[in-house]
């Protein structure tokens, strides 16, 4: 079997053949400091004093690695012994591939806390900027992340107080798998936390193939120019965020096709990137590289829709603070387009407004104001190039600027058989495709290369089959009666118990309005029947009748159906919308009316993506758990928390894809895939569909990586996933119980249960959210492992977790299979069971005239807290508490909340009296320390030495009881904490 060490010298092997020169002389923090400083003599042709060399180490090195990124790429001032200014460099920024490019490994850097040995980094002129992390094949390249995490969590580490704060990406790789993310402030891979916390990525060439190994990474990835090129033009600062971004391979591959374009003045083109791949960033990087290019006069990027137009201005905005201004009217455009500032080169604006802007007949004749510009060179980008480009606008362009070129973005591009047929005289005519306008294709990245990179989800599309009939025609749908209750069942499921959030896309303004006031009157017949009744949260969202209103008629430039909608009974849909927004004020607290339409638009979108927040922080009243459209949303929308598309609207080709493409942002393994009920049994348009926009050649089925497997078939795999941990069980001389976890002899069969029972969860994850599981199917599923069992070893696998996570430390030998464990969190936590349900449960048990079908017991309550994730800090606190609670009377939910408070208090104060009085502290000096640690969620060393300052101890004494002190103290901090991340806490938890 081929070792770390074997893997390390490989790769090192690959990079001096790539002309790298490795320096094993580079082994701790002298011998790099050393090197740079002769690299940035030479680079900036000065000698300095040993003096001036510390003082400038000390400006330049700063822990926060977004200031320090800027000034890698800067020009800086230093100021000298004799009072002259220094502008200098790190590195050569005009011409990247000519810094020296060096390779070290196992460097050590040595703080007064931390021993970290780093496997191999990358230096350019001397400059940290590459870390790599090598893992043996059974090693997960997730535990390789873990254990960069560790190392930027420790409260000494190297990237906050040495030149490796200046690290601009981290590979980690097994040989087999290679990947590689941007460093940032904080890097906190909890993997218990409720979202992919940030982009990883695997590389791939232009025609997204993966490299073959590690070898073949570092020849494509690490090249020296490749790798200079990356950092320097293909990573992107984003101010708004103070955060790194590196872009993914098919957005560079897009853009230098977009440069080249432009350099050898090659007419138009578009690129085919998928929703959901990051075409704002993209387009922006593309822009910015453009702003530079002396033979472009203006590069605007173009939308068609006002909402469209705010956001991406704001991404812009995002990626380089105020680097678009908004153009708040024709007027401004036209002005922004005569000015000669450089800020003014890249312009945001709708083609709205850019049509009129070269309509001769306006009365303000700007057109005529524009000839100068008449044969500039001129770049336009269009933001999703299918829509109201194809029009009278886009000719317009065209015919005023014939040296422009024009550039679009679409996830679904039009092809023949999408394209629109209309009737010109007597004659069917097909409408212009994507490529009849933009003229060739400079790249693509299709929806199946996106969901096998992992980069967007697959869908899980179920259509609709009423009990006891046979199934429609497809295009008709059942009763609004039948389709609303089948929304009711289902939801939950769908959801992950109300985890997500969902839309429900009908064909109609009127057929919107009927389901709202459909679901009011279903939900009020079921809680007048259930006073206990969850009921959904449905808001609703159209167009209201324009009137004049430019703001209105903008929105509905790329609302056919609404527009249409609209001219029927404009006062009805009015009258209706305005009793929506009434509801919808009374429910949210808000004070939205029709007349700023747009607002009420905003607000129904953020609180979609507000469903990110826990229940604790967002109460389900200020949820949205359903929003009915018709055209709004269906494009252009992104949230990672909704997951779930009603449809009860008849969609082919691109409008179908666009729309199902809502529910398939990724998060985390809570949401496996999109899903879809449909109501109109539209099975031949989606495989048209799949097959129209898949990129695959003829023959290959797209179905196999767009769509989920049936449910059969999952049920197939999870008994496999219960078998197999029922024949490890019993291997270890154990009946497959719950209970017996405890027996468990060692911590490699731990570790074998906890990968098994990984395993069962994550299929039963992806079970419950199945809305087409058949009666026999679910029997099935609960008697493979019933519920109770279940939860019953979720906890078991939550302590188990817990106990091997602890013996995961840095630099400990332990046993290799226990350092190998890759621990899932996030696949145990449920969303609707916290705090507050947990305590309600608790009342209801103790009511004694409670029917007993509406509580549970207390065994049941106390293993649901020991199964979820997120009650792993207290859990033993709360079953303390509640399991010695008195049974002689009921309690109200507060008595239960302020009696659990009283008792923590009370304990956690004794606890730090104990603790205090075995260290000779001060009980007071060390609960502020605790309060402060908590409420500033950062470990701060210098109060930790206060606290440490009456023992009078030496330093390498005094390190020794900080640690001791700090591992007895880190369980209680992290319960205060409510499992939230403490910075500096694993320094100590992992510490040697």
């Amino acid at each position: 079997m081929v070792n770390e060490q074997q893997i390390e010298y490989g790769l090192i092997g690959e990079l001096t053949r790539l002309k790298y020169t490795h320096r094993p002389d580079i082994r701790d923090n002298a011998a790099l400091e050393r090197n740079f400083r002769e690299k940035f003599q030479d680079l900036n042709r000065v000698k300095l004093s040993d003096a001036e060399f510390s003082r400038l180490r000390d400006e330049i090195i700063n822990p926060d690695v977004f200031l320090a990124s800027k000034t890698l790429r800067g020009v800086n001032t230093f100021r000298r012994e004799d009072g002259t200014p220094l502008n200098y460099t790190l590195v050569n920024i005009k011409e990247w591939c000519k810094n020296d490019f060096e390779v070290v490994n196992q460097l050590r850097i040595n703080t007064e806390k931390s021993y970290h040995r780093y496997d191999v980094i990358l230096l350019i002129n001397g400059i940290p900027v590459v870390q790599l992390e090598l893992k043996t094949l059974e090693v997960s390249a997730r535990r390789a992340m873990q254990q960069i995490a560790d190392y930027k969590d420790d409260a000494g580490n190297g990237y906050t107080n040495t030149l490796l704060c200046f690290m601009q990406l981290f590979i980690v790789s097994n040989k087999s798998k290679t990947l590689y993310f941007s460093n940032n402030r904080t890097q906190h891979f909890s993997f218990a936390a409720d979202e992919q916390f940030l982009p990883v990525y695997e590389y791939a060439d232009i025609d997204n193939r993966k490299p073959n190994g590690l070898h073949e990474f570092a020849e494509q990835f690490l090249s020296k120019c490749t790798l200079a090129e990356t950092i320097s033009r293909y990573m992107v600062l984003v101010e708004s965020e103070q955060r790194l971004l590196v872009m993914r391979p098919y957005q560079i591959y897009a853009v230098k096709a977009i440069v080249e374009c432009i350099r050898q003045n090659r007419g138009n083109g578009y690129i085919w990137h998928t929703t959901g791949s990051g075409k704002t960033l993209t387009s922006f990087k593309a822009s910015t590289l453009l702003k530079d290019n002396p033979n472009i006069e203006k590069c605007l990027f173009v939308v068609d829709r006002k909402d469209l137009d705010r956001q991406t201005r704001e991404e812009f905005n995002k990626f380089q603070e105020n680097c678009v201004e908004e153009n708040t009217n024709t007027e401004t455009l036209v002005l922004r387009l005569l000015s000669t500032d450089y800020a003014d080169k890249v312009i945001v604006t709708t083609i709205q407004k850019l049509g009129l802007a070269l309509d001769a007949s306006h009365r303000k004749e700007y057109k005529k104001r524009l000839q100068p510009l008449r044969d500039k060179r001129m770049v336009f980008i269009f933001d999703e190039c299918h829509r109201s480009q194809f029009g009278d606008n886009h000719q317009a362009i065209v015919d005023f600027f014939p040296n422009a070129q024009l550039f679009g973005f679409t996830g679904t591009p039009i092809f023949e058989q999408n394209a629109t047929v209309k009737q010109i005289d007597g004659k069917e005519k097909t409408l212009q495709t994507t490529e009849d306008i933009f003229q060739q294709r400079l790249h693509a990245y299709t929806i199946t290369h996106a969901i096998e990179d992992d980069n967007v989800l697959r869908f899980h599309v179920d259509h609709f089959k009423p009990e006891g009939k046979a199934t429609p025609k497809p295009g008709t749908s059942p009763t609004r009666e039948k389709v609303v209750a089948a929304i009711l069942a289902k939801h939950d499921a769908a959801t992950h118990q109300r985890r997500f959030n969902a839309l429900l896309a009908t064909q109609s303004i009127n057929d919107a309005i009927a389901y709202y006031d459909l679901f009011k009157q279903l939900q009020d017949q079921l809680a007048a029947a259930d006073p206990d009744l969850r009921r959904l949260n449905v808001a609703c969202v159209f167009s209201p009748p324009a009137e004049g209103n430019k703001d209105v008629q903008q929105i509905q430039e790329d609302l056919p159906t609404e527009k249409q909608d609209n001219q029927q009974e404009p006062e009805v849909k009015k009258m209706a919308l305005k009793g929506i927004i009434t509801d919808y004020n009374q429910q949210y607290g808000t004070n939205h009316s029709i007349g700023e339409f747009d607002l009420y638009y905003q607000d129904v979108q953020q609180r979609i993506k507000d469903q990110k927040w826990p229940l604790a922080d967002f109460k389900h009243p200020k949820r949205i758990d359903i929003t009915i459209v018709v055209d709004m949303l269906l494009t252009g929308f992104d949230s990672k928390y909704l997951n779930t598309l009603y449809v009860d609207k008849n969609l082919k080709h691109h409008g179908l894809i666009q729309a199902f493409s809502r529910t398939n942002r990724v998060l985390n393994k809570t949401k496996p895939a999109g899903n879809v009920l449909d109501f109109r049994q539209q099975q031949a348009n989606l495989n048209e569909a799949i097959t129209l926009f898949s990129g695959l050649k003829q023959g290959e089925d797209p179905k196999k990586i767009w769509l989920v497997e049936p449910a059969e078939e999952v049920v197939k795999d999870y008994e496999k996933a219960v078998g197999e941990l029922t024949s490890f069980m019993q291997r270890q001389g154990l009946t497959p119980e719950p209970g017996q976890i405890n027996n468990l002899q060692g911590d490699a069969a731990r570790g074998e249960f906890v990968d098994k029972f990984k395993e069962v969860q994550r299929l039963r994850t992806q079970l419950d959210q199945y809305t087409d599981l058949e009666e026999p199917e679910k029997t099935q599923v609960e008697t493979l492992l019933p519920t109770d069992d279940l939860r019953a070893f979720r906890g078991q696998y939550l302590e188990t977790a817990r106990r091997l996570r602890e013996k995961q430390g840095i630099g400990r030998a332990g046993d290799s299979s226990v350092n190998q464990l890759d621990f899932e969190f996030v696949l145990f936590a449920s969303a609707i069971i916290d705090y507050d349900y947990i305590v309600g449960l608790m009342a209801a048990s103790t009511e004694p005239g409670r029917p007993r079908k509406l509580k549970m017991t207390r065994e049941q309550i106390i293993d649901m807290i020991r199964s979820d994730a997120k009650f792993q800090d207290e859990a033993d606190d709360l079953t303390d508490y509640y399991t010695h609670l008195p049974k002689d009377r009921s309690y109200s939910p507060d008595e239960i909340r302020d009696g659990y408070d009283a008792f923590k208090q009370v304990k956690n104060a004794t606890e730090l009296a104990e603790k205090a009085a075995r260290y000779g502290l001060s009980a007071e000096t060390l609960t502020a320390f605790v309060a402060n640690t908590v409420s500033r969620l950062i470990l701060d060393s210098d109060k930790l030495r206060e606290v440490m300052a009456p023992l009078n101890l030496g330093w390498k004494a005094r390190a020794k009881q900080e640690n001791e002190l700090m591992a007895d103290l880190i369980p209680l901090l992290k319960k205060l904490a409510h499992g939230r991340d403490i910075s500096g806490l694993n320094a100590y938890e992992n510490h040697e």
